[in-house]
């Protein structure tokens, strides 16, 4: 989209920097230590399989970027398209993005956008025949430039576009009215598909994830206020059900980036078996009449705020706590032992707890489970490890629940996680 909406809606481009009631010009401390404006020469184009088997770039910071090489060639046929490139300097800033354009050479005037990257190496996109070309044409020493300034205008680009329907907006306004600027609502992107109108003919299971950064998670009471808008609350209840899943990003985690040093596995959870049993109860729903079960939640302040515990929660997923000596977090010396305690239930109705496995260390192994008989609907397990290093480590409680307590089921066994921090000196 940033081609078009740079291209259609102009003036607020340009007025984020330049004018008062924007953070580029009110605030520009907010945006300057990611700022990237940077001019310099391309060392050389890469394709996916350059990405996936040149030694030089097979570093954990680079996973993302090989991953969605891996994806998108394989979607579209490109893996005889070079889509990323290797610069001759560093962007010192915020890279994830920022426009890139070339400035020199067959493929002058080309403009595309960083999907991901690491110091030098930039995954890129755009859209129509950019996106069909990437770096094709491009040689070494061919001058480019990467600047973000539109991203980072962009990153504020909802406080000005405030949809005057919409809830998950009302935290930017004070007595119904916006407390910035208003500019024209772009039209909808042809990449993700029209506005939904909330009118459906049968029954709709939304499951919504806390951690969705593609699909926020605000879009969910979106989509209910709509229906709600459309046939009144009462009526509404009988087609509509929200469920929030607690740690779970837009894809698994297999499809996402590790941090440094802690793998995603410690921080977010799988949501295919919470998929699997919404289907379930949705079937059931249908055609037998029995009423799924959503989730109890606050909208505030733009966050999504869960209950502290599963019945007030509901839901299906289990309510997961863990703490180390008897805090979120605590401090130790190298060899000392920590005593780590995990807390799990489940909402009323929603099965048993049939799994719980530690991972001490962030690497996502989790090498000790605790033997459950998947007859408890809460369940408490302590466990001690020490730390041979000094460091900074998260300690992590995986739990999965089965709705009829079967401990050896492959399916529909929801997860859920939380972990506490252990500070070794």
């Amino acid at each position: 989209m940033a081609t078009r909406l740079q291209a259609d809606y102009p003036q607020y481009w340009e007025n984020f920097w330049t004018k008062p009631g924007h953070v580029g010009f009110d605030q520009p401390e907010l945006v300057r230590d990611d700022l990237i404006e940077l001019d310099t020469t391309v060392k050389r184009v890469l394709y996916a399989n350059d990405l996936l088997e040149d030694p030089t770039l097979q570093t954990a910071e680079l996973g993302q970027v090989r991953a969605l090489a891996a994806l998108f060639a394989a979607m579209n046929n490109m893996w005889h398209i070079p889509m990323a490139v290797q610069l001759d300097e560093i962007p010192d800033g915020y890279i994830l993005g920022a426009g890139v354009e070339l400035t020199s050479g067959a493929a002058a005037g080309r403009k595309l956008y960083v999907l991901g990257g690491h110091q030098d190496v930039e995954l890129v996109d755009s859209d129509g025949e950019a996106a069909n070309l990437r770096f094709t044409g491009v040689e070494p020493g061919d001058r480019i430039r990467v600047d973000n300034h539109a991203f980072l205008a962009y990153c504020y680009y909802y406080r000005h576009h405030l949809l005057p329907w919409e809830p998950e907006y009302d935290f930017l306004r004070v007595d119904g009215q916006p407390l910035y600027q208003q500019y024209e609502l772009p039209e909808m992107s042809p990449f993700m598909g029209v506005k939904h109108t909330g009118r459906i003919e049968g029954k709709l299971l939304w499951v919504h994830h806390t951690h969705d950064s593609s699909l926020w998670p605000p879009q969910g009471l979106g989509f209910k206020a709509n229906i709600e808008r459309e046939y009144g609350v009462e009526l509404a209840h009988t087609k509509f059900r929200l469920r929030w899943t607690e740690n779970a990003e837009h894809v698994p985690p297999n499809m996402a980036a590790s941090v440094l040093g802690r793998a995603n596995t410690t921080y977010l959870v799988d949501y295919q078996p919470i998929i699997e049993q919404s289907l379930a109860d949705l079937v059931d729903w249908v055609e037998n009449g029995i009423e799924p079960v959503d989730t109890q939640y606050d909208y505030r302040d733009g966050a999504i705020v869960l209950p502290a515990t599963a019945k007030e929660r509901r839901g299906i997923q289990p309510v997961v706590s863990v703490t180390a000596n008897g805090g979120a977090r605590t401090e130790v010396a190298v060899g000392e032992a920590v005593t780590l305690s995990a807390h799990a239930e489940t909402p009323p109705g929603a099965g048993t707890i049939v799994g719980l496995r530690w991972d001490f260390d962030g690497r996502g192994t989790f090498p000790r489970t605790e033997d459950l008989d998947g007859s408890q609907a809460e369940v408490t397990a302590s466990t001690t490890h020490t730390y041979d290093a000094p460091g900074t480590y998260l300690a992590t409680a995986l739990v999965e629940s089965h709705r009829d307590g079967d401990v050896s089921a492959t399916s529909r066994r929801i997860p859920n996680l939380a972990s506490a921090r252990i500070i070794v000196r």
